[in-house]
Formats: structure tokens, C-alpha cells, sequence
């Protein structure tokens, strides 16, 4: 199977890729190596696999539409997994310009370049953020999710909600994953787990919001690529999935896990949590169990564990 990966040089697109060429699928990759955090990690991300004889790497822009365009003629992708995106919920406040740009007006050039080349199945990373405040634990995907509380999330529910159009009108098969709180080697630097590890390592200060007292619903980059690669594999119509472990973990807990993995305690502080954030993350997977087979397997002390021996390898000075 041909599949079109947009981000194939950041955490979970990356892990994607190299689980897709081990099974034997041709990949085409868009990545344009933007300056979000270092683009020499990014590149640390593709080196096991960016020489692979089933790969087209393509340094590019997704929203160069003209280049978007001209790829799919050439390739005709069966699938796409559009993970490509600015993320961060803080980092979107201030930049909604930016985040409609490249979140929403990209995907529609996507959705159009799949709809003129055959493309069958568009699957898209959608966030958990999408569900701002909601008051419905676990969170379920018939929630309204009307009340995002900030650009990012905002970003992401336009786009899904504009992938239901292509399905009711040309009949492109769309699943909208909704991922929660992914963590595991090759995490970005500007996420929780990676910012929590390296800050406990170098002595520095945390900002634990609510004192460690927010909840957060932790899954592992491997469970979350075998659930977007169920979903490349299935023509649903127009799907919205929850892709969570449906297991939230206070945020104190989680510190204390990674300060007994690197053997020295966070420097703390506990300021009450901005607006932006929401007090807890809760995944309902029956529909991704019932759907995709969806299943996860890593705990997260065990992914944690991971974590830290790839931040090791990786990324510490030797």
C-alpha cells in the first residue's frame, strides 16, 4: 500500500514511518523541517530509515499547495496520514493566524489534492484538546467539543469538522484521531515528558500546574501508531476516534515516576494552571477498541522507562 505521510520528521510521524517501511509499505514523506524546536532532531528522527528503498522523502512545505499538489500526481498515495501541524496549546496563543494556516487551510489543500488523485482513506491526527473544559468523563467522541480554549484545538476541529464535507460530498473516507498526551522516544522538546525529564536531569525548575494536581491521560507513541495504522487500513466514511489509554495519571505522580527513572528530584513550582488548560484528559476508547481493534499495551511507568533510555542514547552528552 502507497500512504502519504505529512511530519515525518517529528515524534509520532516519525515512529509511524519506520513502523510502515518494516511492514513493507511505500511511503511518501512530507516534512519541511521547520525551525518549532530543533530541526537537527528532527533529522536525528528519520536518520534509521531516511536512505530506505521504499521511501520518497520530499523536503517541502504542506502548505506549498502547487508542491502538495504535484506529489499526489505523482505518487497517488492509496491513504494519507496527515500528522503535519503546528502543535502546542500555550505556544498557539497569540499565533491563530499561524495555527489556521498551517492547521486548517494545509489540510483543505490535502483533502483536495486526495480528492482528485483516488486517494480512499484520509486519516487525520486530531488532539484530545479539542474537548476543552468538557464536563463528560471519559471524554467520548459524541461530545459537541464547540468550546475549544485556544487556537490549537480550535484549529484541529475546523479541520475535522471540514473532512465530513469531503466525505458527504465525494465519498473520501476521513477518521479524525484524537490523540491523548502521546509520550515516548522522540518526543518533542516542548512536551510535558521530554520538558519533565530533561529539566529534572539539569537541576532546572518545572512549573507543576495545580500542584501536580491536573490529570492527564498518558499513551504510549507505539500503542498511538498501531491505532493510525488500524485506521489507514479501514474505509470507515467519516470517523472521529479517541486514541487514549483511558487511564488518567496525576501529574505529581508522573513527575515522581521520571524523578525515581533519572535518580534525582524535580525543582518544583506550583502556580495555578492558565486558562488554556483543561483539569483532566480521560479517553473512552470503546469506539477505537470496536473500530480498530484498537488495544494498548504500554503502561506508563513501563513507557516512561522508554523514554528516558532513549533520551539517554539520544540526546544526553556523553
Amino acid at each position: 500500500m502507497s500512504i502519504l505521510v505529512t511530519g515525518v520528521a517529528g515524534f509520532i510521524g516519525s515512529n509511524l514511518t519506520e513502523t510502515l517501511l518494516q511492514r513493507g509499505e511505500q511511503v511518501i514523506a512530507i516534512d519541511n523541517f521547520n525551525d518549532y524546536y530543533d530541526p537537527a532532531r528532527k533529522r536525528a528522527n528519520i536518520a534509521p530509515f531516511k536512505n530506505h528503498h521504499n521511501l520518497s522523502l520530499y523536503e517541502n512545505d504542506i502548505c506549498d499547495t502547487e508542491t502538495v499538489e504535484q506529489i499526489f500526481a505523482r505518487h497517488k498515495p492509496r491513504a494519507v496520514a496527515h500528522l503535519g501541524a503546528y502543535g502546542g496549546v500555550r505556544y498557539s496563543i497569540g499565533r491563530a493566524k499561524l495555527y489556521t494556516q498551517v492547521n486548517f487551510a494545509a489540510t483543505v489543500d490535502l483533502l483536495e489534492a486526495a480528492r482528485q488523485h483516488g486517494t480512499e482513506i484520509f486519516v487525520f491526527a486530531s488532539t484530545s484538546s479539542v474537548y476543552g473544559n468538557t464536563l463528560q468523563l471519559p471524554f467520548v467522541e459524541t461530545d459537541p467539543c464547540n468550546l475549544p480554549l485556544a487556537p490549537y484545538p480550535a484549529s484541529k476541529k475546523a479541520a475535522e469538522v471540514m473532512g465530513y464535507t469531503y466525505t458527504n460530498l465525494h465519498q473520501l473516507n476521513f477518521t479524525a484521531l484524537r490523540f491523548f498526551s502521546v509520550y515516548g522516544p522522540r518526543g518533542r522538546p516542548d512536551m510535558m515528558p521530554y520538558m519533565v525529564t530533561e529539566r529534572i536531569v539539569k537541576g532546572e525548575e518545572i512549573k507543576l500546574f495545580d500542584a501536580g494536581q491536573l490529570k492527564r491521560d498518558w499513551t504510549y507513541v507505539d500503542d498511538i501508531v498501531s491505532g493510525i495504522i488500524a485506521a489507514l487500513e479501514r474505509p470507515l466514511g467519516y470517523e472521529v476516534i479517541n486514541l487514549g489509554r483511558g487511564e488518567p495519571v496525576l501529574m505529581a505522580d508522573f513527575v515522581e515516576i521520571v524523578e525515581d527513572l533519572v535518580g534525582r528530584k524535580a525543582v518544583l513550582s506550583t502556580p495555578p494552571a492558565p486558562a488554556s488548560e483543561p483539569k483532566v484528559t480521560f479517553a473512552n476508547i470503546d469506539k477505537a477498541r470496536r473500530l480498530l481493534d484498537y488495544n494498548p499495551q504500554t503502561p506508563v511507568a513501563e513507557g516512561l522507562a522508554s523514554l528516558w533510555a532513549w533520551y539517554q542514547k539520544e540526546v544526553m552528552p556523553t
